[in-house]
């Protein structure tokens, strides 16, 4: 175990974060993840960071304060800790989110209060979480096997037993074998994922139809320039990193207006502490206008309203059912990992993947077709008989999925 939580956490420096000589690091994780976070830390330090800022949080006082506290704490955040995301993105510091929380945290807490907050928080960190989204500095999510996180996962085991089968799960779908190659397994994984990038990219998708047997139809355009990414990501001066470990998928933007028509979701998804099941959405000119769900609505119906952006997609991406994560037969409930069993949608913000729209005002990047929110939450489409038809600039028509996995 020791030797594969350093691997690990190499891996998520070295190939995630990446930060370079003499750039800071900053590492948020729970209290909980303290292990892991030292052995990054260290990793870091190793590679020439000029120093590492732990940002901690708790759960139990997450979940107190949702619970307990004054109201007006929703509709305010403190200046210090706004100050601390300027001051992280005006260093060009890289980022490393250390993840596991109880999808469930907050499932007994005012959705309105949840909503509130991310209102208040998106609109007082909107200038770092664009540079975020457009890959200005490195940042990378990795999950940690928490106590409450595995149970969930593994609820008819013990909880030390449930935490063990949770890490061997995590180091399977992350290629960490103890042995200290994952690092080189990653790059060879990245450089087959270039491949179908750069086939999807040599299309010139217009637009693509879904269809499958659990209600989903749905025809989703692209916008004009646009460009598809997988695995790996580069800053705007070429330091390459890795946002999110795993990943199986390979994603674009869809045209903000241009979706039309019925999604199911194919697998529960843990959202703001609560955990949605049985999703289905109607979606017209881009924009949802029916969301129902069999648990957790309340909480799916007011991500939905956060603002005026939340109810549109911001982001498409393809994941082949048969896929690493997808074979373990585990549904994690953490869409860091569920997202890369199954193709999925963003409702929310857009990454700005059209080619020169970066550095675009937001006006200009809406009337590009770009979805501008202070949300973004994936939820996951792709089934064993998923179906994905694509229809190109030029108007030929091509097979991009067959029974939930690519064509080419």
């Amino acid at each position: 175990m020791e030797e594969k939580l350093r691997e690990y956490a190499g891996l998520l420096v070295e190939a995630g974060a990446n930060p370079q000589k003499g750039q800071a690091l900053y590492i948020y994780a729970a209290v909980e993840c303290a292990d892991l976070a030292r052995l990054c830390a260290e990793a870091a330090y190793d590679r020439g960071a000029r120093e590492v800022v732990m940002v901690w949080s708790d759960d139990v006082i997450t979940r107190l304060r949702y619970l307990r506290a004054e109201e007006d704490v929703f509709d305010q955040m403190p200046e210090w800790q706004a100050e601390l995301y300027a001051y992280q993105m005006d260093q060009n510091a890289a980022k490393l989110v250390l993840y596991g929380s109880d999808p469930a945290l907050l499932r007994d807490a005012d959705p309105v209060r949840i909503q509130r907050w991310q209102q208040v928080t998106g609109a007082r960190l909107r200038r770092y979480n664009e540079a975020q989204m457009a890959n200005r500095f490195q940042w990378c999510i990795g999950g940690y096997a928490t106590k409450a996180w595995a149970s969930r996962v593994f609820p008819a085991l013990g909880e030390d037993a449930a935490v063990a089968r949770l890490w061997d799960a995590i180091f399977q779908a992350t290629r960490v074998a103890g042995d200290g190659g994952a690092v080189g397994r990653w790059q060879e994984f990245v450089n087959t994922m270039r491949a179908r990038v750069d086939r999807l990219n040599g299309l010139r998708l217009r637009a693509l139809h879904y269809q499958n047997a659990l209600g989903t139809s749905l025809t989703l355009e692209l916008p004009e320039g646009h460009y598809w990414s997988g695995a790996s990501e580069k800053t705007p001066s070429g330091v390459s990193f890795l946002a999110n470990i795993p990943s199986e998928e390979i994603f674009t933007l869809p045209k903000r207006d241009g979706v039309n028509g019925i999604v199911y979701a194919s697998k529960p998804l843990a959202l703001n502490g609560n955990v949605v099941d049985g999703i289905r959405m109607t979606i017209r000119d881009g924009r949802i206008v029916e969301a129902e769900a069999a648990v957790g609505e309340a909480f799916l119906k007011k991500a939905l309203e956060t603002d005026d952006g939340a109810a549109y997609l911001g982001e498409v991406a393809l994941v082949p059912y048969d896929s690493p994560i997808s074979n373990s037969g585990i549904l994690f409930y953490n869409t860091l990992f569920d997202e890369n069993a199954a193709c999925h949608f963003a409702f929310g913000e857009a990454y700005p993947m059209i080619h020169g729209a970066a550095s675009l005002p937001k006006e200009e990047k809406l009337a590009l077709g770009i979805n501008q929110s202070y949300v973004h939450e994936d939820f996951m489409v792709g089934t064993s008989d998923l179906s994905i038809t694509g229809e190109t600039w030029d108007g030929q028509t091509v097979s991009i999925f067959t029974n939930g996995n690519f064509a080419f």
